[in-house]
């Protein structure tokens, strides 16, 4: 407050002061540089020499309204995280990575909102006003110099965005994350698409913090795999068992990663023939095989994807088991061709055909198929899906990059993937027999491509039937 001297003088008196004016202490922190920010400066540079002389715009994204005054948890775009080694709850929205183009290369700048000022400025009141930013609704975020001691990178806040994009400069941006990024630079469909490309492909190839991470996120999968077996008779007294099982695996998520790298499958009974099934509101019952397809996802973003069919009395009927070991057999035959090298598509051409040899064993060829039928389409009745994907950041990591670099591409050692053949008799399949409807079993476990073959990084799950058996024995 002005004295009554400040008003003689003709100056106008402020406002009263407030209840949130002045009397905070300052807690600005010295964060160390964050473990994964050496390796993202590497993928900077790498960016910066694929494009030289043009401006590149990698937004984070944004919020997205859950209902009304809600919003989602907030996850940043898998590129953004790449090229910044940003962690979990430390992510802010509507960050902006800038690569402005020099004479040797790229200054490199992130737009980032910074910590709730409390100065009484042009934002002072955000701190306790503002639902979506201010620090009192949402929770303290780094200062500028904060974020720039942890990432490794010069920032500046996200307000001086747009005069940073102005002027006449070739510019590529990853559209579609931040509508106001993209209105301000015009599109070039090819170039942008190009970028988008090159980021998805930059992310094939794991390097060791990559791994590291990935190893915690799986790690963390197999400890949620062995919390459910340890439910699953109290799974069985409850109307929506299913959603005990999805409950028990999300709080390993929650607790030892930043959430979930993909909603969990929980599905038991004849849903187990729904790929994606995650309604999860059916009965666990003995008898039935529980079908749980899930992830955590670390604090880096890295995710583990896991498949186990558990039989949920602890046993496999002999017709369970007959499916079981027919999936467990092609499954094992497209781990045998991961090795660098080897077509992408190779391992998957292993499991079908172990698959295909076991059908035609049992006399199941879908009705209606003749012998024109091309190989790749006469299972999928039974089949759906492919056998596995490549995996990282995303679950299905790097699903831009072209075919020639992925899906017709070779393997390379750094390379992260699954291998998850299955069936599924529906129950309403009038061309199987009455006791296979409504069974499905799917495997799925992620494996490293090293120098001289394929590391298991899910080994200490058990993938045979009688393992299987043994290890939810051990666990009842």
């Amino acid at each position: 407050m002005r004295d009554d001297t400040d008003q003689d003088h003709g100056e106008v008196p402020a406002e009263p002061a407030g209840p949130f004016d002045g009397g905070w202490a300052r807690t600005d922190l010295r964060p160390p540089l964050a473990l994964g920010a050496a390796y993202a400066a590497k993928r900077r540079a790498a960016l910066s020499a694929r494009f030289p002389g043009e401006r590149i715009v990698v937004p984070s994204g944004g919020l997205k309204v859950r209902s009304n005054d809600f919003d989602y948890t907030f996850r940043p775009h898998s590129a953004f995280v790449h090229l910044t080694a940003e962690q979990g709850t430390r992510a802010v929205p509507d960050s902006v990575l800038v690569f402005e183009p020099t004479g040797g290369g790229h200054e490199v700048t992130l737009f980032t909102r910074p910590r709730s000022p409390r100065d009484g400025g042009p934002d002072g009141t955000e701190f306790h006003r503002d639902r979506q930013h201010g620090e009192f609704w949402v929770g303290r975020r780094r200062t500028l110099a904060e974020t720039a001691a942890e990432l490794g990178v010069e920032t500046a806040p996200r307000d001086a965005l747009e005069p940073a994009l102005r002027g006449n400069v070739p510019s590529r941006v990853l559209r579609g994350q931040d509508a106001h990024v993209d209105a301000l630079i015009p599109a070039a469909r090819e170039a942008d698409a190009e970028l988008a490309g090159f980021l998805s492909e930059s992310r094939l190839v794991k390097d060791d913090w990559e791994v590291g991470q990935l190893r915690v996120a799986v790690d963390c999968t197999v400890a949620g795999f062995h919390d459910v077996v340890g439910e699953l008779r109290h799974a069985t007294r409850l109307a929506r068992g299913e959603r005990w099982i999805e409950g028990t695996f999300n709080r390993r998520a929650r607790l030892g990663g930043h959430g979930l790298g993909f909603e969990t499958i929980a599905a038991a009974g004849a849903h187990a023939c729904v790929l994606h099934w995650q309604r999860n509101d059916g009965p666990v019952r003995d008898g039935d095989l529980l079908l749980l397809d899930a992830g955590v996802e670390a604090d880096s973003f890295y995710t583990g994807d896991i498949t186990r069919t558990l039989p949920v009395s602890g046993r496999f009927t002999d017709v369970q088991r007959r499916v079981y070991d027919l999936v467990f057999a092609a499954q094992s035959a497209g781990i045998a061709a991961l090795r660098p090298g080897a077509r992408y598509g190779a391992f998957h051409d292993a499991a079908m055909r172990v698959l295909a040899e076991g059908l035609d064993a049992w006399g199941l060829r879908p009705y209606g198929s003749t012998p024109s039928t091309s190989p790749s389409e006469l299972y999928r009745r039974y089949t759906v899906c492919g056998t596995g994907h490549m995996l990282g950041l995303d679950c299905h990591d790097c699903s831009a990059a072209r075919d020639e670099t992925y899906l017709g591409g070779v393997l390379e050692a750094g390379h992260v993937l699954t291998v998850e053949p299955g069936l599924y008799f529906q129950p309403d399949d009038l061309t199987v027999p009455e006791e296979l409807r409504g069974i499905g079993v799917r495997i799925e476990d992620d494996f490293l491509i090293t120098a001289d073959g394929a590391e298991c990084l899910s080994s200490d799950l058990p993938r045979g039937a009688d393992d299987v058996e043994e290890w939810m024995a051990s666990l009842r």
